[in-house]
């Protein structure tokens, strides 16, 4: 009896296969079975989520912009908190008070707090004034302008214990040296444009644009440091 050689000729759909027809498979795969990424999704737009907050329903307070950004929240009160000071106009010591604020909640991402705390009465500080409004809105726009060019770099080294850690104690250095510049000169811009970019890199988990901050940061500490001391020595010498 010669050997059968029929399903040699049958279709490729209806040939048996050892692990299930392709039917199946597709089947299985469009049936929400779990499937390995070879990335995370990317982060949702910042400013999407700012612009949605203010659109809705309800009062605008500090405490709202706090539960909206959860663990991120740290990164956009830095923002908020050294965006004046980072404006190249002196400011006369009047910032101090928000360096001093971020000083503290600098501590708290360091001492490994997930949440922000702060007092009841700063929590309801009220965003919707109409200089509160402007700021924000200047703030959207800066943002936006940077998702244009920013994407996601390195995500694996940030919302760590030590990244979180690092970016307290650079939030730290940066608020302290916008804080002791001296009044009127202006030298208080650049260590605080230091934190506001590096906060903007957290937010948008973009490694480059921390580099970017980085290098900021510094040089604003060093030429802090370079005119400081010329001054003190011209005033010495003079004396």
């Amino acid at each position: 009896m010669s050997p059968d050689y029929r399903h040699l000729n049958m279709p490729r759909s209806s040939q048996p296969s050892a692990s299930g027809s392709p039917s199946a498979i597709g089947s299985a795969a469009s049936s929400g079975a779990p499937q390995r990424s070879s990335s995370s999704p990317a982060p949702g737009k910042v400013s999407d989520e700012l612009e949605r907050w203010l659109g809705s329903d309800g009062k605008k307070t500090l405490g709202g912009l706090i539960a909206l950004f959860e663990e991120k929240s740290f990164a956009l009160l830095f923002v908020l908190l050294l965006g004046v000071p980072a404006l190249p106009l002196p400011t006369g010591g009047a910032t101090h008070v928000f360096e001093i604020i971020a000083v503290l909640l600098a501590l708290e991402l360091i001492a490994g707090r997930e949440e922000i705390w702060l007092p009841r009465r700063w929590r309801e500080l009220e965003l919707a004034g109409e200089k509160q409004q402007r700021f924000i809105a200047g703030l959207m726009k800066t943002i936006r302008w940077l998702e244009r060019f920013s994407r996601p770099r390195l995500r694996f080294l940030f919302n760590h214990r030590l990244s979180n850690i690092v970016f307290g104690l650079f939030v730290v250095s940066g608020s302290l040296s916008a804080f002791l510049a001296p009044p009127f000169t202006g030298l208080d811009t650049l260590p605080a444009l230091g934190v506001v970019l590096l906060s903007l890199g957290m937010l948008l988990e973009d490694f480059l644009l921390v580099i970017v901050a980085l290098l900021v940061g510094i040089g604003g500490v060093a030429l802090e440091v370079v005119l400081g001391s010329a001054a003190i020595h011209g005033i010495g010498s003079l004396l």
